[in-house]
């Protein structure tokens, strides 16, 4: 199978689709729908399962599975939802935007695919109030497909399709947490899997409490459920964008480019020290030659034979790429033998100029304040991490620093519940063994302070320059921007917060 870079984007069309008839224009553009309500839909999650498609906004779960699965645990009370997780915020990620303005409708057609399949009547494109431009595509687009007769299923009827806009928080992105936010509460991620228990939660005495004193209040689901409670199947906005062309076109031509474990295109960004881009390319592609690329542009630095490359942050989701590793193939069991992971395909390069002290304490910090609280090891040592390594930064740490941070980086991830815990010990950790000798000297006593780095949200990439959330400079461990610090978790300041609202309501 090849590995190198396909020459016609499958996902992102050399100009932006600006209309529904532009999309239909296209040679397969509103085929797969038609197709998948023309069969049983054991023959589309065949399909799907023939594809090797994987999701591609985290762990790479094989997507034909996990619908096979959704539809396993279908309620016989109440309907399946279908979510499209538009939630982008995992740093140097820009990818899920970028298909969204530039092809919504490859990714509603899959999202309706997968509503057919799965026998939901609703669709929802969850995604962050503050992505303005992303809000009103979406909604023009859904406004396109409503006109066309796109939601009206011939067997369930009319599809619901809304768009919901969600708050900047990191955990907003997390599966979950996400739905949290649909039921109307805040991000704070859930015991119960989405694929058993998801937007409508169902318990005997007909309340979301189920007495976990926690404020995601759904405890995990069990076989006695009668299989009342309906899942929710959630995908990520690149994953539902491949759906309408393997139903349209086959399983075999999704699987023409890539590899065996991961076919198929996939997309990147590209972002750092190099000229910014969010590149679509054969899964297999070396990394170092989509690098090549990125480096190659007007606004990157000089190139070297070495190319001044320190580490390559994937994200803040997966242990760090050295130099050396830069020929890896873009897959996921490439990544995986590695010890690493793709994630979202974030490749934030960082180069020499920064010591790699300070993007330890980058990443420490936007987990550390991006922690909801709910598992008091994750945010209370989380905490610690950051400001042992702020410290360092700062030149005012000593060698008894690295002992704390070891029992801290060791004891981060007890009792999680989201995987916000083990990435901090990943990363932080990945880091430091890769820069020993750094880290030691940093620690120790009057060590020069060194130019702190920026970890935070990607909000655009224009002309080859980025935009990173810097306001996050000013977050405190509450989640205000407040001056100063609560004190309180997240968990416990938002919770109290609305526990004294539902009171004031009662009171009038």
């Amino acid at each position: 199978m090849s590995t190198t870079s396909v020459s016609s984007a499958r996902l992102i069309p050399p100009a932006p689709f600006a209309t529904l008839a532009d999309y239909l224009a296209m040679a397969t553009g509103g085929e797969g729908l038609r197709a998948a309500r023309l069969v049983d839909r054991e023959v589309v999650i065949a399909e799907m399962e023939a594809s090797g498609l994987r999701g591609r906004g985290g762990a790479g779960f094989p997507t034909g599975t996990k619908w096979r699965t959704v539809v396993s645990y279908e309620s016989t009370a109440l309907a399946t939802s279908v979510v499209v997780n538009a939630a982008e915020g995992e740093p140097g990620t820009f990818k899920d935007r970028t298909i969204l303005l530039a092809n919504p409708y490859a990714v509603l057609e899959g999202a309706l695919i997968a509503a057919r399949v799965v026998g939901a009547r609703s669709v929802t494109i969850a995604t962050k109030q503050r992505f303005t431009d992303v809000v009103a595509r979406v909604r023009q687009a859904v406004e396109e497909i409503r006109a066309a007769g796109w939601l009206d299923d011939p067997t369930v009827g009319e599809i619901e399709m809304t768009v919901v806009e969600g708050p900047g928080e990191y955990l907003y992105g997390e599966e979950t947490a996400l739905l949290e936010v649909l039921d109307g509460r805040q991000p704070f991620p859930r015991i119960a899997p989405p694929w058993r228990r998801g937007l409508v939660e169902v318990v005997a005495d007909d309340q979301v409490d189920s007495g976990s004193g926690l404020p995601a209040k759904v405890d995990l689901a069990v076989e006695a459920d009668d299989n009342v409670a309906p899942p929710v199947l959630v995908d990520n906005v690149e994953t539902f964008a491949n759906v309408a062309g393997i139903v349209a076109r086959g399983a075999s031509w999704f699987r023409s480019v890539g590899t065996e474990e991961s076919p198929g295109t996939i997309v990147c960004t590209i972002t750092g020290a190099v000229n910014p881009a969010v590149i679509e390319v054969a899964m297999g592609t070396p990394l170092r030659a989509v690098l090549d690329d990125a480096m190659r542009g007007d606004n990157a630095p000089e190139p070297t034979e070495e190319r001044n490359i320190l580490c390559v942050l994937m994200g803040v989701s997966n242990a760090i790429l050295t130099p050396d590793e830069l020929d890896l193939p873009i897959s996921y069991e490439a990544m995986r033998a590695r010890g690493t992971g793709l994630g979202s395909a974030s490749f934030i390069v960082v180069d020499d100029s920064t010591h790699p002290v300070a993007v330890a304490a980058g990443v420490s910090r936007f987990l550390a304040v991006e922690s909801c609280g709910q598992c008091s090891p994750c945010k209370r040592d989380g905490l610690d991490i950051s400001d042992v390594l702020a410290s360092m930064v700062a030149g005012t740490a000593d060698p008894s620093d690295l002992a704390k941070l070891e029992k801290r980086l060791d004891t981060v991830v007890v009792g999680a519940r989201c995987s916000l815990a083990t990435q901090h010990q990943v990363v932080v950790t990945s880091i430091f063994e890769a820069f020993p000798e750094a880290t030691r000297a940093q620690a120790e006593v009057n060590a020069e302070p060194v130019e702190p780095y920026l970890v935070a949200e990607l909000l655009g990439i224009d002309d080859g320059t980025t935009t990173v959330d810097e306001s996050f400079l000013g977050k405190q461990p509450d989640w205000t921007y407040d001056e100063r610090d609560s004190g309180q978790v997240p968990a416990e300041r938002l919770d109290d917060h609305r526990q004294q609202l539902d009171a004031d309501a009662s009171a009038e």
